[in-house]
């Protein structure tokens, strides 16, 4: 049966290389042709976008969707959303995710991937029965990672509850590229006795791994294969699209992709990677294997975090000490996988623990956090006295933690009114407020500077 790809230039593909600094006018160009490949998606929003086009592009990331959506007139688009996190690092209530997901799809999303970064499935079922509802694409994708807990009944178990949850499809997300290749062959397997759903699989090329493990999941049965196109592909971003092509081609699970129509795609992207080499946007490093994120599992943006953490306090001389506690600190944790927000958290937690020379001195907001069940729960219980160090005598949630969140959504409408221009700008605040102010602010001087200009219709004498 053909594989079928799924394209992530336009979101987590420069993600990982270029830190999400693609504007939408540099998308805008090519995705006539793009439309024509025959992609089962394009992955093109959510994750990281949607902070870096208010944060440093001054793009509405609403706008963006809704013109890649008229452009896009064959292919479905696709979105990463965090769970009850949606976009953001905290845990939002019911109301702000149930609206997020409508707007979304009324704006053009069609599948929607959603994860957790502990595996809490409780944590997606509001995202899904929303999803549901407006009659969009539910994708849950498991977090992928190591330990002894995670064993293949784990897995097997999950899928199929995962099935029952609702979900249209499952993907495993490889976040680490800590999949390799005949275990990948293994856990699809295990994962097809559990369910009956088409099966996605998310990598990253950071351990060298991902093309084969790509391979040897496909003659497994995995369903649909994430790359990225040749010039922004490799290294922490995803195996290249056309490679991948290259590879099935002739066996029966050709993807019938054009070569031709491909290369032409990537001709479009190859100046924007070289312009990103000249200017430093593209570091040659995160082009590189490295295969310590096997021997850590940390990721790979995790481990360029660590390091301008541990250069701002003048001890990179302590990497290898940092890099070996974040395993202990993850143990304390309850084992989580390292993934947004979970990964920045055990990290800068590890980094703490080594510079101050005493393990939890100090102790983060955010590992409180997970230390009192706020992020939900974690496979394995915590390590009680580092807990109890952390909280004290405070009761820890054990219920979904949503539940625990009155609605926000007529708050957020009440204290943005003066800045709203759509009804998607409460969202964008309620994930991003002080990021949404600066952008709503440099959005209306734009918008005056445009009225200016405008109305200014006299004749000038202008100096010759």
């Amino acid at each position: 049966m053909a594989v079928k790809i799924t394209e992530t230039i336009l979101r987590d593909a420069h993600q990982s290389l270029i830190a999400t600094r693609m504007t939408t006018e540099q998308m805008l160009p090519i995705i006539e042709k793009m439309d024509k490949v025959g992609y089962h998606s394009v992955e093109c929003w959510g994750g990281a976008t949607f902070d870096a086009s208010l944060r440093f592009l001054k793009e509405d990331p609403w706008e963006r969707l809704r013109k890649l959506r008229a452009g896009f007139k064959n292919t479905k688009l696709q979105m990463l959303f965090r769970g009850q996190n949606i976009l953001g690092y905290n845990h939002y209530s019911d109301d702000v995710v149930e609206y997020f997901v409508q707007k979304s799809i009324a704006n053009g999303i069609d599948i929607i991937r959603i994860f957790d970064c502990f595996n809490d499935l409780r944590n997606l079922e509001t995202a899904v029965k929303a999803a549901n509802k407006e009659k969009g694409h539910a994708q849950i994708a498991l977090s992928y990672t190591l330990g002894d807990a995670y064993t293949l009944d784990y897995w097997k178990d999950t899928a199929r509850r995962i099935e029952e949850m609702g979900a249209d499809s499952l993907c495993i997300k490889d976040m680490a590229g800590l999949l390799v290749p005949y275990e990948a062959d293994r856990l699809v397997k295990a994962l097809k006795e559990g369910t009956k759903l088409p099966i996605q699989l998310h990598t990253h090329y950071t351990s060298g791994v991902a093309s084969m493990t790509y391979l040897k999941a496909v003659e497994a049965g995995c369903d649909i294969i994430d790359t990225a196109m040749s010039p922004f592909s490799m290294g922490t971003s995803q195996p290249a699209t056309e490679v991948m092509v290259e590879t099935f081609k002739g066996t029966p699970y050709d993807t019938g992709l054009d070569q031709n129509l491909l290369a032409e795609i990537a001709d479009y992207f190859r100046p924007m990677q070289e312009e990103a080499l000249k200017s430093g946007l593209l570091n040659p490093k995160v082009m590189g294997v490295n295969i310590k994120t096997l021997l850590y599992q940390v990721p790979g943006g995790m481990l360029s975090n660590l390091v301008s953490q541990l250069k701002e306090a003048n001890a990179e001389d302590k990497y290898y000490q940092v890099l070996e506690e974040i395993p202990r600190v993850r143990k304390d944790f309850g084992e989580p996988p390292l993934v947004t927000p979970s990964s920045q958290i055990v990290g800068t937690q590890a980094v703490l623990n080594v510079l101050q020379g005493e393990r939890y001195k100090m102790v983060t907001k955010e590992s409180k956090k997970v230390l009192a069940g706020e992020f939900g729960q974690t496979i394995k219980p915590f390590n009680p006295e580092v807990q109890k160090k952390a909280i004290g005598d405070a009761e820890p949630i054990t219920c979904r933690p949503a539940d625990k969140i009155a609605p926000q959504l007529a708050k957020f409408e009440e204290e943005i009114k003066e800045w709203k221009q759509q009804d998607e700008d409460v969202l964008s605040y309620a994930l991003f407020p002080q990021v949404a102010i600066e952008f709503f602010k440099h959005r209306q001087a734009q918008q005056t500077r445009v009225d200016v200009n405008a109305a200014d219709t006299t004749n000038k004498a202008y100096p010759v």
